[in-house]
């Protein structure tokens, strides 16, 4: 028995997953990052994301017996750039204008458009060439990059391996990935930001959304899971591990193990928020506005940032700008959800 929902095409607590991303992320960049973990907020992104393109990846191919890997990129490209260009657009004008602080160069533009942000920022020129907070778009590269070769490997998988041993494999890449880090951290010594930003050293975050979404269990097991007993030691496991990886400020572990504690810390959390979404913790995270938040979650990331380096003129008080920030963040989504996004979806939806 597979470990998602096949008969509805939502799946319950993603939408509540995505507004708590984007409410720690905020919330870091908005001033509190002493004490809220930005960096998580990516971290749970990133294995949202690969959860669910792999589960949507995985349904299309038990209904059709192949996945159409054009059209899967098609989606991708409807749903991620046309936000992203239009935030692209008006924020390098500004920025042009002089309304907005930082740089406005076409090399810069073009590296955050096609998806080259994060390894822009760490091998060239980008404090220069870029308008101040659209650093953040480094997390959108490599998500993008993530989608370059997944589905082609979920494929060739399918059709060569046995099922079962899809998860196997995707859990030795990650133990490959860590091996990278580790590599890179404790034999080379590169800087923090190195093994951060890149995406040879962050998609592992992804693969253990991947390894969730790949995993059958047995109507035993799923009935063993569902026990109370065992479901309160999972989800209190995970975040007893999940605040172990926040607690730990040494940078070798930060930058090695951190990021694989963290993606096994999020597996009984989002099986049991996507099984169990009536049981708390997870009740929350399926109702309305907390819901309504998660839909407009990448409208927000894409402009929060930009909006928190470029209000400090509004008022002298900074709780100030940044409500001033946060609302104009929130208005532009609600306007990109429903004049951009709105029309996209029928589009999006002929293409499944």
């Amino acid at each position: 028995m597979s470990m998602v929902h096949t008969k509805h095409q939502d799946i319950a607590s993603l939408d509540g997953w995505r507004a708590v991303a984007i409410i720690i992320v905020a919330a870091s960049h908005a001033g509190l990052g002493k004490i809220v973990p930005g960096g998580l907020g990516v971290t749970i992104f990133f294995f949202l994301s690969g959860y669910l393109i792999t589960t949507l990846l995985l349904r299309e191919y038990a209904a059709s017996g192949a996945i159409n890997i054009k059209h899967f990129y098609l989606r991708r490209l409807l749903r991620l750039t046309p936000p992203l260009l239009l935030v692209l657009v008006v924020t390098y004008l500004l920025t042009y204008l002089g309304w907005f602080k930082g740089y406005a160069t076409w090399q810069g533009f073009f590296a955050q458009l096609f998806y080259f942000a994060n390894y822009y920022g760490l091998f060239f020129d980008a404090a220069h060439t870029v308008p101040l907070g659209t650093g953040v778009f480094w997390s959108l590269a490599v998500e993008e990059h993530f989608y370059f070769f997944f589905p082609a490997l979920l494929l060739l998988m399918l059709h060569r391996a046995q099922r079962r041993h899809i998860p196997v494999y995707l859990a030795v890449a990650c133990l490959l990935f860590l091996a990278w880090r580790c590599y890179l951290v404790l034999g080379v010594g590169v800087s923090v930001e190195r093994t951060y930003y890149a995406s040879d050293t962050r998609i592992d975050s992804m693969l253990y959304g991947c390894i969730l979404a790949t995993v059958q269990i047995s109507e035993r097991w799923q009935q063993t899971l569902q026990r109370p007993v065992v479901r309160h030691v999972a989800v209190l496991s995970g975040l007893v591990l999940l605040l172990a990886s926040l607690v730990v400020r040494n940078d070798a572990f930060r930058e090695t193990i951190r990021y694989s504690l963290q993606g096994i810390a999020l597996l009984p959390l989002f099986y049991y928020s996507v099984n169990n979404p009536g049981i708390w913790p997870f009740r929350w995270l399926n109702i309305g506005w907390i819901r309504r938040i998660g839909i407009y979650s990448y409208s927000i990331y894409l402009a929060h940032y930009v909006m928190l380096n470029n209000v400090d003129w509004i008022s002298r008080h900074a709780v100030v700008n940044v409500l001033v920030a946060l609302i104009i963040s929130c208005l532009f989504a609600i306007a990109v959800d429903r004049f951009v996004d709105a029309p996209l979806r029928v589009l999006r939806a002929r293409l499944r």
